[in-house]
């Protein structure tokens, strides 16, 4: 068994899939694990873990959508000899306050912090793609991006810096051990602006509305969404018109030596692959 094999979890995933490629073409041996992949991994299946983890000295993790798996999976992995812990968390995860949002990540954060385990947290900001890969994509398609957010700018940040950030202190000698890393893009942009700048680069008529909290849940229920699922992600947009988490960081630039892609290079790029055509 090679002890230096790497645990990619959610490796279907945005984030995840871009990490193991890093890795792979670093040389490192990847062990890639979701519910699909050849090696099967279910946060709801803690029967599956340890096969998962044999043989892994370092393992990139995202925490699932409900708050407490992350603490017994820690501890198996220390069982199984795993040495280093990269965890996906959220920017400014420790100013949420009161926020029901993101209790899953919370708890993950108080796992990882509390093991004897080498860690490391990584907390980006919403994703660029988050535009064509996820849950902003099919709006923009359809001409009109609705969603609860307004003049509080978000400095979104590219997804190819993340994995780069995380494949970096996945491979590296330690020196990122204990550190939590805020990544963000270069500077803010409101929801509006980002609309702008995908409608200009892609040549298509897309507009931004904004409407409350409680009509984007509404909306997202008639659209099939489960009523707590719906509130989930309203309460996000809550908590970033707080403007708490507003602020851009030099995080990637402290792992990487270098700034972060700008949200302009990011359109471009989707732009000239189609994204956003119907």
């Amino acid at each position: 068994m090679n002890n230096d094999t790497t645990l990619v979890l959610g490796a279907t995933g945005k984030t995840g899939r871009r990490v193991a490629a890093r890795l792979r073409l670093r040389g490192l041996q990847v062990r890639a694990a979701s519910r699909t992949s050849p090696t099967p991994f279910d946060w709801s299946d803690p029967g599956g873990w340890d096969a998962a983890l044999r043989g892994v000295t370092a393992a990139y993790v995202v925490a699932p959508t409900v708050p407490g798996p992350v603490h017994e999976f820690v501890e198996r992995a220390g069982a199984a000899g795993v040495r280093r812990l990269v965890l996906l968390s959220g920017r400014g995860a420790d100013t949420w306050g009161d926020s029901d949002f993101g209790l899953d990540m919370r708890s993950a954060e108080d796992a990882v912090r509390g093991s004897a385990l080498e860690w490391t947290v990584l907390r980006p900001s919403n994703f660029a793609q988050n535009f064509d890969e996820d849950l902003f994509h099919a709006p923009l398609v359809a001409g009109e991006l609705v969603l609860p957010a307004g003049a509080v700018p978000e400095p979104f940040i590219d997804l190819e810096d993340v994995a780069d950030v995380a494949a970096a202190v996945l491979a590296g000698p330690g020196e990122h051990a204990g550190r939590t890393y805020e990544l963000t893009g270069p500077r803010a942009l409101t929801f509006a602006e980002a609309v702008e700048l995908i409608s200009r680069a892609s040549g298509l008529p897309i507009a931004y509305k904004q409407v409350s909290p409680a009509e984007y849940t509404a909306a997202l229920v008639r659209e099939g969404w489960g009523e707590d699922d719906a509130h989930h992600v309203a309460e996000m947009f809550v908590l970033m018109e707080r403007g708490v988490i507003a602020a851009t960081t030099d995080g990637v630039a402290a792992v990487l030596g270098r700034g972060p892609r700008t949200f302009e290079d990011y359109v471009v790029r989707a732009a000239a692959a189609g994204a956003w055509r119907p």
